[in-house]
């Protein structure tokens, strides 16, 4: 008897211990959606990297700009070009943050969790603060994150006054994460 309740204990304690570590993932999907009445557009990434740290809230996502793929090679020029994003200069954008109701979500228990990230996100050599609601999924002891926001191109130093990109491209897209650890 006394064997099985220290065999349960330290059960316990090691899967409490290894839910309190911080998990990374490269198994991560990033859109982002333009609409206008001229086109849609559609650009999606999986080669971001991203880790949570369940003990303190901690979230970080690296996304490196030139892996966005278009369906024409001709949006992909103009999205990596120095007129729209320059990703040459700036081949990465980068969101460190916390969820701040960290209280809220049980990384110990299977549900879905509705948490406030809050933090800076860079884009194009831009960074500004953030505050989106994210879905944290755990299942079976294995954490998933979802969301979805739209961003303001001219924050980060993304506008067109004229021509084509300014009837093309919608001041502000949509932005979709999915992100599995």
């Amino acid at each position: 008897m006394k064997k099985s309740f220290l065999t349960i204990i330290a059960l316990v304690t090691i899967s409490l211990t290894a839910v309190a570590q911080k998990q990374a993932t490269t198994k991560t999907h990033f859109k982002f959606f333009s609409t206008t009445p001229a086109e849609n557009i559609e650009a999606n990434n999986y080669a971001a990297v991203g880790a949570i740290d369940p003990s303190n809230g901690d979230i970080i996502f690296s996304v490196p700009m030139q892996s966005f793929e278009f369906e024409k090679a001709l949006m992909q020029e103009h999205f990596n070009s120095k007129k729209f994003l320059d990703t040459k200069t700036n081949p990465k954008a980068k969101l460190t943050g916390k969820i701040a109701n960290l209280d809220k979500v049980n990384f110990a228990k299977d549900g879905s969790y509705i948490a406030q990230v809050v933090g800076d996100l860079t884009i194009n050599g831009v960074t500004n603060p953030v505050k989106e609601k994210a879905t944290i999924t755990v299942k079976n002891g294995k954490i998933s994150l979802t969301t979805k926001f739209n961003l303001t191109l001219a924050d980060y130093k993304v506008a067109f006054k004229s021509g084509k990109p300014s009837t093309n491209i919608a001041k502000t897209v949509e932005v979709t994460v999915e992100a599995n650890y």
